[in-house]
């Protein structure tokens, strides 16, 4: 069902739409933002005056058209990119990396995807190589599995309206049901596996590491070669993982 009109607070709605559009748009005029969300030029202009005066729009040095404002993207942004959580969570890296032997990395949850926010090499010859700021389908990684199993299935659901996942490798989940399965799986054990789902012949192990709002929460992952990391291995680095995680909790 869509929603109702007759409790749609129009002008409101006009501001959201607006916001989205600097999804897809760096900068925006006043007209432009008029022609795109089908309004008259002093409704975009109040709206975005609206906008500006919040913080969640800017003007650009041009002064006639706007870009997305501090608010905004601090709004859209994942957690793990601050310097004070990235200096706690140096430490828990640190001890992870001397923990498991294997190259750990934190990552964020950002729609259906997942983005590494740091992570420590391990020292090992033979070594997965940390990719902050790299980006990956959740439902095909350990770290995404493990986020998206702290959300409720609706919300999971609402991510992935189709039943059918696409594929990074022959050996990603196929289908919104076998995702849900597994994410209650993940919620009994409290960790997450990825076998060679996301890149062939790599393995991950995954566990919470902080916040309790979605916008917080973070997963603590280790990557390891598939011919060294059977699940009996990845269970025991998910113990390792979590001592790692546990430093937060006494800060």
């Amino acid at each position: 069902m869509g929603p109702n009109r007759s409790y749609t607070i129009e002008s409101l709605d006009t501001g959201l739409r607006l916001m989205q559009l600097f999804l897809a748009h760096d900068t925006l005029t006043v007209s432009e933002a008029a022609g795109l969300l089908s309004v008259g030029r002093s409704t975009a202009h109040r709206v975005l005056s609206t906008l500006e005066g919040r913080g969640f729009a800017i003007r650009d040095f041009s002064g006639r058209g706007y870009s997305a404002g501090p608010e905004l993207v601090r709004l859209s942004r994942p957690a793990g990119f601050g310097p004070a959580v990235r200096e706690r969570l140096a430490a828990v890296l640190e001890h992870a990396v001397l923990r498991t032997g294997e190259t750990v990395q934190c990552t964020a949850l950002s729609g259906d995807r997942i983005i590494v926010t740091d992570g420590r090499e391990s020292p090992r010859p033979v070594r997965v190589m940390p990719e902050p700021g790299s980006t990956h389908p959740a439902h095909a990684t350990s770290g995404g599995k493990l986020l998206l199993s702290r959300m409720t299935p609706e919300q999971v659901c609402a991510l992935y309206p189709r039943e059918e996942l696409p594929a990074a490798t022959p050996d990603t989940l196929g289908s919104r049901s076998a995702l849900l399965a597994e994410l209650q799986e993940i919620r009994s054990l409290g960790y997450a596996l990825s076998r060679g789902e996301s890149v062939r012949g790599m393995n991950t192990v995954a566990v919470p590491l902080a916040g309790s709002s979605r916008r917080d929460r973070l997963a603590l992952m280790a990557s390891v070669p598939a011919d060294r990391g059977d699940d009996a291995a990845l269970a025991h680095l998910a113990g390792e993982l979590r001592s790692s995680a546990a430093l937060l909790d006494t800060d």
